[in-house]
């Protein structure tokens, strides 16, 4: 029986990880809200994104409310478009409500695109 090789993992240094981090990042926004015209990074319901040396990226995000009719999909969307970046090699999401999401969190220039000002 041939032997199975295992492929090396590689260690990412700081530089490298806050590099596929921006890759992750722009995976994010091209999940939009479906009841706006702005991607769920840009709306400010992505609260963190962790990228690891081991290249596992782990995000922290809310909604816009826990009664939000999308809250079933749209976490998973985003933890499948963070994974399309290249180079993650595992992708982990929670989905949290504290600190609950205020139009604050929405860039000045969203919320002025919005008419929100």
């Amino acid at each position: 029986m041939p032997e199975k090789i295992e492929k090396e993992k590689k260690i990412l240094n700081s530089i490298e990880m806050s590099l596929l981090e921006g890759e992750v990042i722009e995976a994010i926004r091209t999940v939009y809200d479906p009841e706006l015209p702005v991607n769920v990074y840009d709306l400010g319901l992505i609260y963190e994104v962790n990228v690891k040396e081991d290249a596992s990226v782990h995000i922290v995000m809310t909604l816009t409310s826990p009664a939000c009719p999308v809250a079933g999909i749209l976490p998973g969307e985003v933890e499948m478009a963070a994974g399309t970046a290249a180079g993650v090699e595992s992708t982990s999401l929670d989905l949290v409500w504290e600190p609950p999401f205020t139009i604050d969190r929405i860039p000045e220039h969203v919320r002025l695109e919005l008419g929100l000002m």
